[in-house]
C-alpha cells in the first residue's frame, strides 16, 4: 500500500488502483498564490520598515530580540505544533548555539569566522547537541518524553558550574561582535545594523521552517501526532521521524540563540539554559498559538513585550502573565492566532459588524474588572515591597492610599461589578455568536448545493 502523509494523518489511504492511470507521469501545477506572495512580501516590508517606524533605543533592542525570539520559537513549534512533542528543555539546544557562537566569535582555536556566518556556527552547535541528546530523548512520546527533556534541561543547566572554561561560569562570557573586515561596509557596531543582519536571518529561517511544513517530513511529522498507531501499521518509524524532526528543531534554535549572542555580546548559562528560559518558550508559544504556523510569530512579540514593558511596568508582572495564561487555556486554548482566524472567517461571510458591538461591550467590561483587579494587587505589593516609600500609590494617574478602606472597597467593587457584567455580556455573546456560525454554515451548504 502506497500512502502519502497527509493520508495518514486523516487515517486512511488511498490505494494504487484508485488513482487514475496517468497520476505518476503527468506533471501538476498549482496556480500561483497570490495571497501567499502579498503576505510574505509584507512581513519583508514590516522587518525592513520597522525600525524607520519606531526609531528609539528601546524599539529597536526590542525589535531585534523580536527578530530571533520568532526563529526560536517557530523551531519549538516544530516540536509542539507540528509533532505533539511537549518539550522543557528547548532553552539547552538554543543555550548551547548561542556558546558556540559566542567561541567562534572569540576566535577560540585561532579561526576567524566573518560575522555574518555566526548564526550558522551556533546553527550547526544546536544541532550537534539534538543529534547527541534527541536520539535519547525521541525514543519516547507523550508525558514520558516532555519528563525527558526536563530532566536533560536540568542535567545541562547544572552542568554548566562543572564547565567554567567553556560556560563562564556565574559570570558568563563576553565578546565583542566588531571585528575582522566590513560586511558591504557594515561593521556592525550600531544596533540597527545588527538588526538587519537578524531581520534577514529571521526571514530566511522563517521561509525554511514554513517549507519544511510542506515536506514529506513536515507531513509525516504531522502523521505522528495524529496518529502514530497507523504511520507504524503502514511501516514507518516514528522515532525516526521525531528524532529527525528533532535535529532539524535544534538547528534553527541554535541560530536563534546565535543572533542572541551576536545582540547581547555576553552569555550567561543562569539565563540561557535555565528550565525558566524554555518554561517561557512554551507559555508564549502556545498563547501565540501553536496549532498555527504564525501563532509562535505573535507570541514571540508578546515575549518581548512581557519580559521588557511588563515588566517594568509592575513587579507583579509575572502574576498577571499567569491570569492571562489561565484565561486563554479555558476561553481560547487555540491562541491569539485561532481568535484571529475565526474572526476572519466571520469577516470572509460579511457578519463581523454584527459582533462589533458585543466586543465593544466585552472589553469595556473586561476592562474595568481588570483595572479592579490590578489596582488591588497593586496596593498588595506596595505594602509588602514598598511600604518604606509611604501610604500612597500613584496607579494609572490616580492616588491609592493602601491605609484607606476607601481605595480597597472601590477596587473590589470594580472587580466585581466589571467581571459579573463581564460574564452577562459573554453569556450573550456566546449565543450570538453560535447564530453567527449556525448561519456560516447554512450559507456553506446552500453554496455546496
Amino acid at each position: 500500500m502506497n500512502t502519502s502523509p497527509s493520508t495518514l494523518a486523516a487515517g486512511h489511504a488511498v490505494p494504487i488502483a484508485a488513482r487514475p492511470a496517468d497520476a505518476d507521469h503527468a506533471y501538476r501545477f498549482k496556480p500561483l498564490n497570490i495571497g501567499r506572495f502579498v503576505i510574505w512580501t509584507l512581513f519583508a516590508l514590516a522587518l525592513a520598515v520597522a525600525p524607520h517606524l519606531f526609531t528609539s533605543s528601546l524599539a529597536l533592542t526590542m525589535l531585534s530580540q523580536i527578530g530571533y525570539l520568532i526563529i526560536i520559537c517557530l523551531s519549538y513549534n516544530i516540536l509542539l505544533g507540528q509533532g505533539g512533542m511537549l518539550s522543557f528543555g528547548h532553552a539547552v539546544y538554543t543555550g548551547m548555539g548561542s556558546f558556540i557562537a559566542i567561541h567562534a566569535m572569540n576566535r577560540i582555536g585561532g579561526l576567524e569566522i566573518p560575522l555574518v556566518l555566526i548564526p550558522i556556527i551556533g546553527g550547526l552547535g544546536g544541532m550537534f547537541f539534538a543529534i547527541l541528546l534527541g536520539y535519547v530523548t525521541t525514543r519516547k512520546s507523550g508525558t514520558t518524553f516532555a519528563m525527558i527533556t526536563l530532566g536533560i534541561g536540568e542535567l545541562v543547566a547544572s552542568m554548566a558550574l562543572m564547565f567554567p572554561e567553556f560556560f563562564g561560569g556565574e559570570g558568563g562570557i563576553t565578546t565583542d561582535r566588531v571585528y575582522g573586515q566590513p560586511f558591504l561596509g557594515m561593521t556592525f557596531g550600531p544596533a540597527i545594523e545588527v538588526y538587519y543582519l537578524i531581520a534577514v536571518y529571521c526571514f530566511v529561517c522563517t521561509a525554511l521552517m514554513f517549507a519544511f511544513t510542506g515536506t514529506p517530513l513536515g507531513r509525516m511529522l504531522n502523521a505522528v501526532r495524529d496518529n502514530p498507531e497507523r504511520v507504524e501499521f503502514v511501516g514507518y518509524n516514528t522515532q525516526r521521524v521525531r528524532y529527525f524532526s528533532f535535529i532539524i528543531a535544534g538547528f534553527f534554535a541554535g541560530i536563534g540563540g546565535g543572533l542572541a549572542a551576536i545582540n547581547f555580546e555576553i552569555i550567561a548559562a543562569a539565563d540561557t539554559l535555565s528550565v525558566m528560559r524554555s518554561g517561557s518558550y512554551l507559555l508564549f508559544t502556545f498563547l501565540g498559538g501553536a496549532t498555527f504556523f504564525f501563532g509562535p510569530i505573535i507570541g514571540a512579540v508578546l515575549l518581548v513585550f512581557a519580559s521588557i514593558l511588563l515588566s517594568e511596568l509592575s513587579k507583579a508582572w509575572l502574576l498577571y502573565l499567569g491570569l492571562v495564561f489561565l484565561f486563554m487555556v479555558m476561553y481560547a486554548p487555540g491562541g491569539v492566532a485561532s481568535l484571529v482566524m475565526m474572526n476572519l472567517r466571520v469577516a470572509k461571510f460579511g457578519k463581523l459588524t454584527r459582533l462589533l458591538p458585543g466586543y465593544a461591550a466585552l472589553a469595556v467590561c473586561a476592562l474595568a474588572a481588570i483595572v479592579g483587579l490590578a489596582a488591588m494587587v497593586e496596593m498588595i505589593y506596595h505594602l509588602q515591597l514598598n511600604a518604606a516609600l509611604g501610604d500612597h500609590l500613584r496607579f494609572m494617574g490616580v492616588s491609592l492610599d493602601t491605609r484607606s478602606a476607601g481605595s480597597w472597597i472601590g477596587a473590589l467593587a470594580l472587580l466585581l461589578v466589571g467581571g459579573a457584567a463581564f460574564e452577562l455580556v459573554r453569556r450573550r455573546f456566546v449565543r450570538q455568536w453560535s447564530q453567527v456560525q449556525e448561519e456560516i454554515e447554512l450559507q456553506i451548504k446552500r453554496a455546496e448545493a
